[in-house]
């Protein structure tokens, strides 16, 4: 079927949300007397999510008790620097114009709870707007599950062999997978060094945001 819509991760994909992790979990390690992460340590476990952030900040194993209450802080602290230096990736807004002078939906699919997602949204401004916007708790259940990305096809009013999910991380793949849909493994997101992104089974591979555009030409 030809393409109708094209989906987005947010942290590492849409968005650059790196620099504001990057300031919650430092101010995290100096409110407890422990010394700034180099800038790429953190940025390589964003798409990890919040409790591998806390894990990295506090060098806590998964199962002390210890790192609940870190990582509710360390929300607490992102929540007040949310948006401040988080930005479309260099080349994003001119695909997503391109996207929408040709009519096609475009829509965000992301592990990333609406109370973060939805004022981080507000503060950017986007220059367009999303057919669809779907967090975790919109559907009670998170990527790798293909839920998600279900309900942004319903959104978008298309079918997911209709869509293209694009991600940086392995679960991306898998939940774009599980629903029935091509998916693009996207390689300037949050990417560790360990990352083998050829072992996701990506349908395709692209390295920039400008590329979106040659690939979904090849999908029309």
């Amino acid at each position: 079927m030809a393409l109708k819509a094209v989906l987005f991760d947010l942290d590492g994909t849409l968005l650059d949300t790196a620099p504001d992790f990057i300031l919650s979990v430092n101010c995290l390690r100096e409110r407890h007397g422990q010394p700034p992460l180099a800038d790429e340590t953190i940025r390589a476990e964003v798409s990890n999510g919040a409790r591998a952030l806390t894990r990295l900040a506090s060098g806590l194993a998964d199962d002390d008790p210890a790192l609940e209450p870190l990582r509710l802080e360390l929300l607490a602290i992102y929540s007040e620097l949310l948006g401040q230096h988080s930005q479309l990736f260099p080349g994003m807004a001119d695909s997503l114009a391109w996207l929408e002078a040709r009519g096609l939906a475009w829509g965000i699919v992301t592990n990333k709870p609406s109370q973060y997602t939805d004022p981080l949204l507000q503060r950017l401004a986007l220059p367009f707007r999303p057919s669809a916007v779907v967090c975790p708790d919109h559907v009670g259940r998170s990527k790798p599950d293909p839920a998600p990305l279900l309900l942004a096809c319903q959104h978008c009013g298309c079918e997911p062999t209709e869509a293209i999910y694009l991600g940086d991380h392995v679960r991306d793949i898998e939940a774009g997978r599980a629903a029935g849909m091509p998916t693009a493994a996207c390689d300037w997101g949050y990417i560790g060094p360990a990352e083998d992104v050829a072992s996701w089974d990506a349908t395709h591979r692209i390295s920039a945001p400008a590329d979106i555009v040659g690939l979904v030409k090849k999908l029309m």
